[in-house]
């Protein structure tokens, strides 16, 4: 099976916890089988493992969140970047085009694109693969799984399917309705449209090349920034008569906003927290070190991470991002390829970073122009090498480099350190990477 997972932007209905790196497909917080915590996309990939341990993964996503992906999931998963965002269409064909071309997959064989993050059970990607099944039958261009609806939402769009079958050809679309609406909507047997769907490779790479003027997956990086934004479901979807839906009644969340989200807790408690017994359906998630303490409180969300603090009833958590919007601040957490960064304390001439590197891992080699650093090795062994000169390092041991200096360090344990910076002008961009 050939599955492409479309995995979305930053998003901030998740504040504190989500920021501009860390999109909530990253949080971790669902019990993994060896007693911590995964993430929503680390239980995605999972699951897809279990149901069909030889299935094809690739996972379009931007450069930001490539890193953390790595992190999460390791080195050997299928990568699709996208140079820059534009939208579900340009993202999907540039992802057709890689299985293609860079993986030498038959243009005939099909593909199931579906989000990265939907909260899911086995039985959802033995649908998958249903889906994958009739694709390849070619009765339909478009195979589109339909979830039953449990209420009459206003988040999602609708399928009308033509009969009450299993799998039907499909009578019309309806978009994002009111409430009124969409209980007439399932009245007429409608069903929720998940955003998943499946369809033979060489069908989307033929209306790519009618789109957009390209010879391979390369010339399409190569062109990315010059697209137009626009949806799949506008550049495809509403376009093809030949379209059949698959029935899916299983269990399927969206957990976009808080209140959902803590619906599929399995637990009432992430990290240190404690709550009196006159507490009812509150949850804490807390990455802080320092413990939180709930009091006489219903229905309310708590949640903590060094980006800020949130305090909701979990009903207004989803009106979150306005105010979300208005804040102005360092990113304070962020995953990468090689282990996870910290920020401590912000001044006005310095900033101090918790650093872990994973075993087997190391940096860039590179320098900054604009300000000092000092790394503390606080715990772990590991070689740092600057400008050129190698040493082991180990706990205790205080690494001084100044402005200008060729850098890196490797990680021979798990290693933890304290990065001091110093310098007037401390931002991402002072960066300058070289090969070593």
């Amino acid at each position: 099976m050939n599955i492409i997972l479309l995995s979305g932007g930053s998003g901030k209905r998740l504040w504190p916890l989500s920021n501009d790196i860390r999109s909530k497909q990253f949080i971790k917080i669902f019990r993994s089988d060896d007693g911590g915590y995964e993430s929503m996309v680390q239980r995605v990939y999972r699951q897809i493992k279990k149901a069909d341990k030889n299935a094809t993964v690739t996972i379009a996503t931007a450069k930001s969140q490539v890193s953390a992906l790595h992190n999460q999931l390791g080195e050997e998963v299928g990568i699709s970047v996208e140079p820059c965002r534009r939208d579900t269409f340009p993202a999907i064909a540039l992802a057709v085009a890689y299985l293609v071309d860079e993986k030498h997959i038959d243009p005939r064989e099909s593909v199931v694109v579906c989000p990265v993050d939907p909260y899911v059970e086995d039985d959802y990607f033995k649908a998958l693969k249903g889906l994958a099944k009739q694709a390849d039958k070619g009765k339909a261009n478009l195979i589109l799984m339909g979830i039953e609806p449990t209420y009459p939402s206003e988040k999602y769009g609708y399928i009308i399917p033509e009969t009450t079958g299993q799998t039907s050809m499909v009578k019309t679309f309806k978009e994002k309705p009111a409430a009124d609406v969409a209980k007439e909507y399932i009245s007429q047997g409608a069903l929720w449209n998940g955003g998943v769907f499946a369809f033979k490779l060489g069908y989307v790479m033929d209306i790519a090349h009618r789109l957009i003027d390209f010879t391979d997956y390369q010339d399409l990086f190569s062109k990315y920034y010059t697209l137009p934004k626009i949806s799949f479901d506008y550049a495809v979807v509403e376009k093809e008569d030949k379209i059949q839906v698959q029935r899916f009644a299983g269990q399927w969340k969206d957990l976009g906003t808080w209140n959902t989200l803590t619906e599929a807790m399995e637990e009432p408690i992430v990290g240190k927290g404690e709550m009196n017994e006159n507490c009812s359906g509150v949850n804490i998630i807390n990455e802080l070190d320092v413990p939180v303490l709930a009091m006489g409180l219903h229905d309310v969300v708590i949640s903590a991470s060094p980006e800020g603090i949130l305090v909701s009833d979990k009903e207004q958590s989803s009106y979150i991002k306005p105010f979300v919007d208005k804040f102005e601040q360092q990113v304070m957490f962020a995953e990468k390829s090689w282990g996870s960064f910290k920020v401590v304390d912000v001044e006005t001439e310095s900033m101090t970073i918790k650093v872990t590197l994973n075993e087997g891992h190391s940096m860039n080699y590179h320098s900054h122009r604009h300000r000092d650093e000092i790394w503390v090795v606080i715990s772990g062994k590991g070689r740092t090498v600057v400008d050129g000169v190698e040493r082991q390092v180990k706990a205790g041991d205080v690494i001084p480099m100044f402005a200008g200096q060729r850098h890196t360090v490797m990680a021979i344990t798990e290693l933890k350190m304290i990065e001091v910076q110093l310098g007037k002008d401390i931002n991402v961009h002072d960066k300058q990477k070289f090969s070593f």
